[in-house]
């Protein structure tokens, strides 16, 4: 059998696997539905809204005689901790419940909700992931998956445990363009991967800062406290909500958490990666200031994978910031990099390959090795119309498990949120140990793998 056959007879299996019913793969016998779903949504606005349109068309574009869509599913709850910020989405969507403690929907609803879309700050991800999940219901949650690597590993868990349909939200997972990737390197396109490179012109908010001292009131809008949630009790300050809360520890993981999970994602995938062995990052500094609550301004991370599943040993170097890896001699004059501030190079020993974010547009560089290239036939299920959500869906409906799945994305999350731990400790190269989630040279670091939650939050 050779390489392309073998590929394909593997990627027959994945698809034969992913069309089991629920009973079989763990999933507690729950048969698949044959209705709409009931949805509830926890944070409203900003991507939780664009998931609401993904899985609902909303009041304003529904027309007479094309409502009810086929693919609209019922949104039953809307959960938001600022009804000021949420007023356009609950106008979109006026036969929805309100709510402002996810908790509290969970409790009244009860068996009204079959599926809950999460679209919060990272910080609160787990929490509400993990209490949804407790009570039985199917969770779509946004990337990064959680903030922290503990709660990464115990959602993975925790969906096995109750047998829920799950699926991060990094959209680009369900597109043609990692798909290609994939399949190209799987192919031997390029040789042997052994070395990666991928950026991103990330962070767009303010980062490195110094946490403000003036206290201005809270909105009256906002439920400040369940907003903090499970994170340290802080006063309230306009520079952590609505926008800012990436750059800052406590709340988000940085230009690395939301963006790796769409730039990375072909790399994860492609590559067959888990945990690396050891990871190290050189970040921009402010001199004479240290800024310990949130992310540098740039930073360059650099992973080693052990060799996997046929695969070599591989780095993979990441840049934010606006920080590049050196240009491809193989590109083109006048060829930009990557797409949109964003991209990624695999370095093969028999070419290289480059793509944008979630993988889109993948090219073997230079032109001629592209024109030359016979694309192996597609041998990874497509999602139709590479729609994210709907795919999620139509996982529960058909009683498996989408691709981006928390068996997946969970171990993907870790991988990310390994780099924030080297942010947080610029200038030391970590030695990983995944399996026991431990910093073996640093132990002073498992302080951020596991933080203690604020009284009153738990997993």
């Amino acid at each position: 059998m050779n390489r392309r056959e073998s590929v394909q007879t593997a990627a027959a299996a994945v698809a034969a696997l992913s069309a089991l019913p629920n009973y079989v793969l763990g999933q507690k016998g729950k048969p698949p539905l044959d209705r709409k779903l009931n949805i509830a949504c926890v944070g409203v606005m900003g991507m939780g809204r664009s998931n609401l349109h993904a899985v609902c068309m909303p009041l304003s574009e529904r027309k007479e005689g094309d409502w009810p869509n086929e693919d609209s599913q019922n949104i039953v709850a809307l959960c938001d901790v600022d009804w000021n910020r949420a007023k356009h989405s609950f106008d979109e969507y006026p036969e929805a419940k309100r709510y402002r403690d996810y908790r509290v929907m969970l409790k009244e609803m009860g068996d009204e909700i079959d599926a809950v879309m999460i679209a919060t700050p990272d910080h609160t991800h787990a929490c509400i992931a993990m209490e949804a999940m407790r009570r039985g219901k199917h969770v779509f949650v946004q990337k990064p998956l959680t903030r922290t690597l503990h709660e990464a590993r115990v959602l993975t868990e925790a969906a096995r445990k109750y047998g829920v349909v799950t699926q991060m939200g990094n959209q680009g997972h369900s597109g043609e363009g990692i798909r290609r990737v994939c399949e190209w390197i799987w192919d031997g396109a390029i040789g042997d991967v052994r070395e990666v490179h991928a950026w991103t012109d990330r962070p767009i908010w303010p980062q490195p800062v110094a946490r403000p001292q003036d206290t201005p009131p809270v909105p009256e809008t906002l439920d400040w406290d369940t907003w903090l949630g499970p994170a340290p009790y802080r006063p309230y300050h306009p520079s952590y909500q609505p926008f800012a809360w990436r750059g800052w520890v406590d709340f988000g993981t940085g230009a690395l958490g939301d963006m790796a999970c769409h730039i990375l994602d072909p790399v994860f995938w492609a590559l067959k990666l888990k945990y690396p062995t050891s990871v190290e990052a050189s970040c921009a500094r402010i001199q004479g200031k240290e800024y310990p609550e949130s992310y540098p301004a740039a930073s360059i991370i650099h992973y080693e994978f052990p060799a996997r599943e046929g695969m070599p040993e591989v780095k993979v170097h990441w840049y934010d910031g606006g920080l590049l890896p050196e240009r491809p001699a193989e590109l083109e004059k006048g060829r930009r990099m990557g797409e949109g501030g964003q991209g990624a190079i695999f370095v093969g020993d028999k070419g290289k390959l480059m793509c944008g974010s979630y993988g889109r547009s993948p090219q073997l560089i230079p032109y001629a090795a592209m024109k030359a290239y016979q694309k192996p036939e597609p041998t990874i299920p497509r999602v139709k119309g590479g729609r994210h959500e709907m795919d999620w869906v139509n996982a529960i409906k058909e009683g498996r498990q989408p691709s981006s799945n928390f068996d997946n994305s969970g171990p993907f999350s870790e991988m990310v949120l390994v780099g924030t731990l080297a942010q947080l400790s610029p200038g030391k190269k970590l030695l990983w140990d995944g399996a026991n989630m431990q910093v073996t040279n640093i132990p002073e670091l498992s302080k951020y793998i596991n933080p203690p939650c604020r009284e009153g939050w738990h997993l």
